[in-house]
């Protein structure tokens, strides 16, 4: 073989090795680090031999369960006497009664359950007096009902001392009303069935089951007529030979309905109407009946009747249940003559519920909104509803209570009572409203531009 021959096959023996090296060594080495959150993983296709990158994201963290909060709004009677039903007649003869919530209306959106007792029946407008009657025996236009209703009221307590003014037909006219025209509102304490046991109004929020009961201690009367018996719930023990009502003894019927809904609700609701009129303090039986409804299984006691505020506190019974309760919101809208029922509650209890589904009250935003209602001198008109911390004494000294009953009427007394009655219980305004009169001197003026702000 020549010398070049052999050269020529020494190189080409050196090349061969040399890429056979450099072949088995990107073979082998590992891959090149990347500057990325991402991974590369090498994976082997058995069949191709080829090597694929797969990509793994960035693992997020699970968000952390948030608690969840639930609002409950409550105001009291709502009392038309003849002021307030024409307050809200039309120049063309309609009714229009949705300024009565115009105030409050923010706080109505912000809540999830709202609840308003409506003290007089809504009887028909085929009645006497352009279909409203007034005090003794009271009938109201179903235009309040609308007006209820489109402020957003989804529970109405309907069994007062007033139910029957206008007899069964009356009471029987009130409840088809709300069912044909306002279904999705919850009505308490009537029905248009006689039942022996009562089917349970319940509303479940933010998926917690709320029950409500709400019952009278009578009607004005001494005794409880038997027509009545399973139309509207009774909160006082009767006799059912003699039908005499005894106001201090509760009805074991208010307990048997307590404990039904403990079964079926997480929260149970009780509207007693009850008290003293015009006592800005509880009675005995109130105590003795609060204390009986908590140890059934009460939660929330919300009281009406007496047409004044009482006070809020907590019950506690010996079986460890603990139940708050507004002995009286006293009236929402009223013209009557007594200093003190200016003064109303607007109550706000603020439930947390927690992702492990545990149940409780936010003290720090639960408490009463002072409320004062307002009406004119001379001929006696609704005026406005204020928060009682818009109220002035210039205000107050345009209250109708001295034309229309001849008694001084001050922005002091308010607040007095105020103080004396919720104590700490009293909240501020926590939502920006502004003050009609403020209202009155803007450019915009609509029911609509109040709403929105």
């Amino acid at each position: 073989m020549k010398k070049s021959q052999i050269v020529l096959l020494i190189s080409l023996i050196l090349t061969i090795i040399t890429m056979s090296v450099a072949l088995i060594f990107l073979l082998t080495s590992e891959p090149a680090p990347n500057d990325t959150a991402d991974v590369l993983v090498q994976s082997d296709n058995t069949l191709s031999g080829e090597i694929e990158n797969q990509i793994i994201p960035e693992e997020i963290p699970e968000p952390i369960p948030e608690d969840k909060t639930i609002r409950l709004l409550a105001v009291g009677d709502n009392l038309f006497h003849a002021g307030v039903h024409l307050t809200g007649k039309q120049s063309d003869g309609t009714y229009d009664f949705s300024f009565l919530f115009e105030t409050i209306q923010p706080y109505l959106d912000d809540a999830d359950i709202k609840i308003i007792n409506q003290e007089t029946i809504l009887g028909g407008n085929h009645r006497g007096n352009d279909g409203h009657l007034g005090y003794p025996l009271f009938n109201s236009r179903t235009e309040v009902g609308d007006a209820i209703a489109e402020a957003g009221f989804n529970v109405v307590t309907h069994s007062t001392n007033h139910t029957i003014d206008q007899g069964l037909d009356g009471l029987l006219h009130c409840v088809t009303y709300w069912k044909e025209n306002h279904p999705d509102v919850l009505i308490c304490g009537v029905r248009d069935e006689a039942e022996e046991e009562i089917t349970i109004p319940t509303m479940e929020i933010e998926g917690v089951t709320f029950a409500f009961l709400n019952y009278t201690y009578g009607p004005n009367l001494g005794s409880f007529p038997s027509q009545y018996e399973g139309y509207m719930d009774m909160l006082c023990y009767y006799d059912e030979s003699s039908r005499i009502l005894d106001f201090t003894t509760l009805n074991p019927k208010v307990i048997s309905d307590i404990e039904r809904a403990e079964e079926i609700a997480d929260i149970v609701v009780v509207c007693p109407h009850w008290g003293t009129e015009y006592m800005t303090t509880q009675s005995s039986y109130q105590e003795k009946f609060a204390l009986q409804m908590t140890e059934a299984g009460a939660d929330l006691i919300i009281g009406t009747h007496p047409h004044v505020v009482q006070p809020v506190t907590y019950v506690e019974s010996e079986n460890g249940n603990k139940a708050l309760c507004y002995y009286s919101l006293g009236n929402y809208v009223s013209t009557q003559k007594q200093v003190e029922c200016m003064l109303e509650g607007m109550a706000v209890v603020t439930f947390t519920v927690t992702p492990e589904g545990e149940i409780s009250i936010n003290e720090e935003e639960t408490g009463v909104i002072p409320l004062v209602c307002q009406y004119t001198q001379g001929s006696v008109r609704i005026d406005n509803i204020y928060f009682l911390a818009d109220y002035t004494e210039e205000l107050a000294l345009k209250h109708g209570m001295y034309t229309y009953a001849g008694i001084p009427f001050h922005y002091e007394d308010m607040v007095n009572l105020s103080e004396k009655v919720f104590g700490e219980w009293a909240m501020e305004p926590y939502l920006e409203v502004i003050p009609l009169d403020e209202e009155e001197e803007s450019d915009d003026t609509s029911q609509d531009a109040l709403k929105a702000s």
